[in-house]
């Protein structure tokens, strides 16, 4: 045994109200009793809001980790978390996300699982935790936590004992794929060793791929985003200095920031399905890496 399976959680998609819009979001999981059924996209009993960032068959269990509960419960100083209070399907003790590798394979009561990907923190988590700030300090911290996909289905229940059955190609742990993406540099050998991994998934390997062709031309963007190559190229390679030229309060709590490039040149017209990789902070402190869809 390596682990143990704390809780079980589960949730159905539903309409919540923020920031006066409606979002679609299954983020709201509640820990279950009795042993439920692991599907090949889903626990029995649990949804997803959004299938274009979440679910499907390599993203059907997320497991989150009672140590970074511990971690965050310090730094945000709070006392309040519940178990699936980050979305997590599977709440675990052990399977450190520095320990864990892509490709390794766990059995959990009567279900085989395994690892395919870190998990993509996205805006709804911070809706849910009420800490607006929380999706890019879980990319900053380390701390994503990874998805599973069903191999076998079969009846898990909390208490459940969590045993590795196999080691996953390469040796490559949760830790050090979620860093080679978001963090600064990108090493080939690394990006080549990722894509050694024949269970990554689609999204992580489209941008391993991506990363690594733009190092092999001496650029690099710093995160090429997890859809780069089923969309357009991007208007311009690396990062390019903007300033913020004008601010203007459109409510109580909205302030609109307009961007301008430091050096004049125009920007290309955006298009379906782009976005931004925005890297806040100075050049001296740890990159802050965040990548926004663009609307219009």
């Amino acid at each position: 045994m390596i682990g143990r399976l704390l809780s079980v959680n589960v949730g159905l998609p539903q309409d919540i109200t923020w920031e006066g819009k409606t979002v679609h979001t299954g983020i709201w999981k509640a820990p279950v009793t009795g042993p439920r059924m692991a599907r090949r996209l889903n626990i029995d009993g649990d949804g997803q809001g959004d299938l274009h960032g979440h679910g499907g068959e390599r993203r059907a269990v997320f497991v989150y980790q009672i140590d970074s509960y511990r971690y965050w419960q310090n730094y945000l100083r709070r006392s309040d978390f519940v178990y699936g209070q980050f979305g997590e399907n599977f709440t675990v003790d052990g399977l450190a996300d520095a320990e864990v590798c892509i490709g390794d394979r766990y059995r959990i009561g009567g279900a085989l699982f395994e690892v395919t990907q870190p998990r993509v923190t996205c805006y709804r988590l911070g809706i849910r935790m009420n800490e607006p700030e929380i999706a890019a300090l879980v990319v900053k911290h380390g701390r994503p936590g990874f998805y599973f996909r069903v191999l076998e289905e079969g009846e898990v229940e909390a208490g459940a004992e969590i045993t590795q059955v196999t080691v996953g190609p390469e040796r490559m742990s949760v830790s050090e794929v979620d860093a080679l993406l978001y963090m600064p540099g990108h090493p080939r050998d690394q990006l080549e060793r990722a894509l050694r991994i024949p269970t990554l998934s689609i999204g992580w390997r489209h941008s391993f791929e991506a990363l690594l062709a733009e190092e092999r031309k001496g650029v690099t963007t710093g995160n090429a985003g997890l859809n780069q190559a089923s969309g357009p190229p991007p208007a311009w390679r690396g990062l390019r200095p903007f300033r913020v030229s004008q601010k203007l309060r459109e409510s109580g709590n909205v302030t609109s920031l307009l961007l301008e490039p430091a050096d004049g040149q125009p920007i290309a017209a955006a298009l379906p399905g782009q976005f931004v990789v925005l890297r806040l902070g100075p050049d001296s402190a740890p990159a802050l890496l965040r990548s926004y869809s663009l609307s219009g």
